[in-house]
């Protein structure tokens, strides 16, 4: 039978004993509490496969403890434990998520029976895991490359996944900087556990160190309940850190503390908590140049940069953009002739794909939408990419309208841009006038 990390939460010190003993008896690893504080503490460092909560504790409700442990660990395995009176109660509890109860009293052989079950679970839940991550083992689309640069970040990246180093991963936006990460995560021995992303830019400094740590009910306004973070649930996992040169400074020191220590604390709280985790960063920035301009901590930059694995753009990779053009056609289109024609293969050759792996897979979603048989012609992909296929002296036909000129132009600051206010700075207009245009075109 699988070997269980176990945690026992009853406030009865009789209760605790006869359970840990019939529990290590057969092997499982146990840890104990004797009140609902000490048991979610406990477990926000610790993951564990199941947990025997009794639904009265003191002047606590087990029932409330339910939420917070599957918050922390959703694959723990809760068994309430409950007189015979209390039967209706523990209906209540596996409503609210636990996996069944334990009427007392109870024998060593009725727990043992119910320790097999939650083992057996557990261990077609790991094999389920190992066969998702060996299905996907070879990567998605975006790691098949017949570059030698993208293929030796490919290779280094499945050389480092074994390891527990920390990697940052350069390259520019739509590169494929986070579908590696990914991968290296699919391709390590935490591949079983949880994938976490949190993006830099998307948030301010309180709520992103919140979205990070976790924070407590009433940390700051509208914090109406506890919250674990992305690092507690990415515990035995993987943490991807996308676009950490964006990572304001004031929050810098306290992932500098995580990275060296594995320590942190929630917004709010003075409970120091630990989570083993490993961090993958990814910038689209020169971080030693952000260094230099007083923007990144060199420290934390020295910590980030342990092993650091370059992304070529999509323009680099010219041998790349036809093979790719096809996998990610024949993943959008049903069509049993989906195919490119030859004049659009030359516009998706000629164009510089300045959003890269991510503006190819929209200019193809685009053709394929627009055709009615699964085929990519030339009249189907942007305006952009069209206008880069027209070599030598344009004839009357591939003169191109104002309009359609004006639609390339937005497109291409769009891309080039994360947000519409920069993106209607850099065009000379509002933002009204941006979503207008963007209506108009589609866009």
């Amino acid at each position: 039978m699988l070997s269980l990390n176990v945690l026992i939460l009853d406030d009865e010190p009789n209760i605790r004993r006869l359970l840990a003993i019939a529990l290590e008896a057969d092997g499982h690893q146990v840890m104990a509490a004797s009140n609902a504080a000490d048991g979610i503490d406990t477990a926000s460092r610790r993951s564990f496969d199941l947990a025997f909560v009794d639904l009265r504790l003191g002047t606590e409700s087990g029932l409330d403890v339910i939420p917070k442990l599957l918050s922390q660990t959703p694959w723990t395995k809760v068994v309430v434990i409950t007189a015979f009176a209390e039967v209706r109660t523990a209906v209540e509890a596996m409503r609210r998520g636990a996996f069944d109860y334990l009427p007392k009293p109870f024998t060593p052989s009725e727990v043992s029976r119910v320790v097999e079950r939650v083992a057996e679970l557990r261990q077609m839940e790991m094999q389920l895991d190992q066969l998702r991550a060996e299905a996907g083992r070879d990567g998605p689309t975006e790691l098949v490359s017949r570059n030698a640069q993208a293929q030796r970040a490919f290779d280094l990246g499945r050389q480092v996944a074994s390891s527990d180093a920390t990697l940052l991963i350069h390259g520019e936006s739509g590169t494929g900087k986070g579908v590696l990460a990914k991968a290296i995560h699919r391709w390590s021995a935490r591949a079983a556990r949880p994938f976490a992303t949190v993006s830099t830019p998307s948030l301010s400094a309180e709520l992103l160190e919140s979205e990070l740590f976790g924070h407590m009910k009433g940390a700051f306004t509208g914090a109406t309940r506890d919250a674990p973070g992305r690092v507690a649930a990415a515990n035995g996992g993987t943490l991807f850190l996308d676009e950490i040169g964006e990572l304001p400074v004031a929050l810098q020191p306290k992932l500098l503390r995580f990275l060296q220590d594995r320590e942190y604390e929630r917004v709010g709280d003075t409970v120091t908590r630990r989570a083993d985790v490993r961090v993958i960063a990814a910038t689209n920035v020169n971080l030693a140049e952000a260094v230099k301009a007083g923007q990144f901590r060199e420290d934390l930059f020295f910590r980030l940069n342990v092993v650091q694995i370059e992304m070529p753009p999509l323009r680099q990779r010219a041998e790349d953009i036809l093979p790719l053009a096809e996998r990610m056609l024949a993943s959008l289109s049903r069509s049993p002739i989906a195919r490119i024609e030859p004049d659009a293969a030359d516009a998706l050759r000629a164009y510089a794909w300045p959003g890269n792996l991510r503006e190819l897979h929209n200019a193809i979603e685009r053709a394929t939408i627009l055709s009615s048989d699964g085929v990519v012609r030339r009249s189907g992909l942007p305006s952009a990419v069209v206008a880069s296929g027209v070599a030598g002296e344009p004839s009357s036909s591939q003169l191109l309208s104002l309009d359609a000129l004006e639609e390339m132009h937005i497109r291409r600051v769009l891309m080039m841009t994360k947000t519409l206010d920069e993106a209607a700075g850099i065009l000379g207009i509002d933002v009204a006038t941006l979503w207008r245009r963007r209506k108009r075109f589609g866009i």
